[in-house]
């Protein structure tokens, strides 16, 4: 008697910590909680931490997470404007903005993402395919980083973007949250991961791209050769011009100094004969008073150097 009185005791026990546990759950920081019954939501979600009770074995808590969710695109193939087709792959961040409207239309977390997928990769099919894929790519109308003419001739090439990749991933996201607007959650943020050409185009692409680049070199390349040949031409005009000016000054310079040469030959010559003379005259004198004395008588010819000086003295 005693055994089964402890028995029940302890089924009791075993019973009133299967109700409490059905009864009580706890909501943690991160949760919000729609509490149903047979299915249907009863009263309003609990969105604030703390412990709640709820009817064991007939309500049932359903706990859906308050934090920012990932949702990941799939790589879809789309075609652009100007019907280039390109593969374009995205993501984006979402929340759970109003558990018990959510729980109403998607249930729970998989039926969310299923709905995404259909209106985000609607939405991005749509903008892609109504706009180019310069616009998708491209932010804004930047300006080419080198200098000179070439900045022009890359400028030619760059196609004028009216919108940008910021907006039309903007209009995605806005156009998203306009459809997600009754389902209880919202797109916080969307992005274009990764946009790249299908593989039977993009080789054409490159081939385009090199084919653009090249005519920019040649016409860059054509420009400076004709820029060389120009200086080239100055340069030898120039060179002409000094080494013209040069030959003029240095034949003058040349005519000057032969000039004063002949001048100081001439000089030097003229003192050289006087010099020459008074010395014959000094020597004849020597000789004279040497050799003769007021006896001496002499005979000489008109031609002999003696003559002349006494010839000279009459």
């Amino acid at each position: 008697m005693k055994g089964k009185k402890i028995l029940y005791i302890s089924l009791l026990i075993l019973l009133g910590i299967i109700v409490l546990a059905q009864s009580a759950y706890v909501v943690k920081e991160t949760e919000q909680v729609v509490v149903t019954q047979f299915g249907k939501p009863i009263g309003e979600p609990d969105t604030e931490p703390g412990l709640y009770f709820k009817t064991p074995f007939v309500q049932k808590a359903n706990f859906f997470d308050k934090r920012y969710l990932e949702w990941d695109g799939d790589r879809n193939q789309v075609p652009t404007k100007n019907k280039k087709f390109i593969f374009v792959d995205t993501y984006a961040r979402w929340q759970i903005t109003e558990p018990l409207q959510f729980y109403k239309r998607l249930t729970n977390e998989r039926g969310a993402q299923s709905r995404l997928d259909d209106i985000l990769d609607g939405e991005t099919r749509d903008i892609i395919a109504s706009h180019s894929l310069e616009e998708a790519v491209r932010s804004t109308n930047r300006k080419a980083d080198t200098a000179g003419r070439i900045s022009k001739l890359v400028a030619d090439s760059l196609v004028n973007i009216e919108l940008g990749r910021r907006r039309l991933q903007n209009m995605v996201q806005k156009a998203a949250n306009q459809q997600t607007q009754d389902l209880g959650i919202k797109v916080l943020d969307f992005r274009f991961k990764r946009i790249n050409y299908v593989q039977d185009v993009r080789k054409r692409v490159y081939e385009r791209m090199r084919s653009e680049r090249f005519r920019i070199a040649d016409k860059f390349r054509s420009e400076g050769q004709g820029e060389a040949s120009r200086i080239n031409g100055q340069k030898n005009r120039e060179l002409n011009q000094i080494r013209s000016e040069a030959f003029k000054k240095a034949e003058k310079i040349k005519g000057e100094a032969d000039a004063e040469a002949a001048e100081i030959y001439a000089n030097a010559y003229n003192k050289t004969n006087r010099a020459q003379q008074l010395y014959e005259f000094t020597k004849t004198m020597e000789t004279f008073r040497k050799t003769f004395d007021s006896t001496t008588t002499i005979l000489l010819s008109t031609d002999s150097e003696l003559y002349k000086y006494l010839d000279s003295m009459d």
